[in-house]
């Protein structure tokens, strides 16, 4: 073969074989697009609203809005001023209320456990409550279509050190209200075991156990519905000193008392007092437990 005939034959070896090596390696790398085994991290994620609504939902009311009463952190004192649109749906709720005389409303407030109450109600979800209430009489609602209840919960939304909102609003049907047995019952129960306070010598004291409180809330509970309702408190003391001064050291211990039920809204017309002195003791008074017992003042519905 020819020495041209040998360099043609090379070439064209060459181009068939170049030919080949591009469609085997080139052309399979373009056509073929790799799995992306990466989790997609673009999908959208829906982020929750930072605010809880102003609901008042029940029947013949209907009103919400993105706006709320708003409290600080382990503070039971409402944040002032209110919205505009609380304003209105408070307007709403008056002449709601005012259309229907025997609807009650409870306010349930909420608070998180891991905050301090240093009120006197027996949590800082019940103050909240009562804060709320009476910035609703403020605005011209009646008292006495509220109830109050106060609950305990993990964790609330909250902006910084501000809840957002921390109160639900129930608004009970007149036809299932309490019954005048259910009355009757909760007197015998305030009788039956009643809010005892105990005193030191020539001493008086605001500090009640939670068991005080709640049979604080229950004299103020039953004294709402009935209104004839009568409270007694019967002070007493113990037998050192003079008898006269006992008197009058046990009706000073009945005036304070008194005074603490109307801190909790109990009309003070409506609360009667009385003084015993050292009579009728409960507790052996040769024994300092004994005129413990006896330094005392005894609350219950006439």
């Amino acid at each position: 073969m020819s020495k041209k005939a040998l360099y043609l034959l090379g070439i064209a070896v060459t181009i068939i074989l170049g030919t080949f090596l591009y469609a085997k390696f080139c052309c399979d790398c373009c056509s073929k697009i790799p799995a992306d085994d990466t989790p997609n991290t673009a999908e959208a994620t829906v982020e929750e609203p930072n605010f809880v609504p102003f609901v008042l939902n029940g029947p013949g009311i209907e009103y919400q809005t993105n706006d709320n009463l708003k409290f600080l952190k382990n503070s039971a004192r409402l944040i002032m001023p209110v919205s505009d649109s609380l304003t209105i749906g408070i307007e709403k709720l008056k002449a709601f209320l005012t259309a229907d005389l025997k609807q009650k409303v409870t306010i349930t407030g909420y608070a998180t456990s891991d905050e301090t109450n240093s009120t006197s109600f027996e949590n800082l979800a019940l103050a909240r409550a009562n804060d709320i209430r009476n910035f609703f009489v403020s605005s011209g609602l009646s008292e006495n279509q509220f109830d109050i209840k106060g609950e305990i919960v993990t964790n609330w939304k909250s902006h910084a050190d501000t809840l957002l909102g921390p109160a639900a609003y129930a608004f009970a049907d007149a036809a299932a209200s309490p019954s005048a047995d259910e009355w009757t019952s909760l007197k015998e129960k305030i009788n039956g075991d009643p809010l005892i306070l105990h005193f030191g010598t020539n001493k008086s004291s605001e500090t009640l156990s939670d068991l005080e409180k709640q049979k604080v809330s229950d004299i103020a509970k039953y004294t709402e519905h009935v209104k004839e309702a009568v409270v007694l408190i019967v002070g007493y003391s113990d037998n050192v000193g003079n008898r006269d001064a006992n008197i009058v050291l046990g009706q000073k211990r009945a005036e304070f008392s008194k005074n603490y039920l109307t801190k909790k809204g109990i009309d003070p017309a409506r609360i009667e007092t009385q003084s015993k002195g050292p009579d009728e003791p409960i507790g052996d008074n040769n024994t300092a437990d004994g005129k413990a017992s006896n330094r005392r003042t005894v609350i219950t519905i006439k």
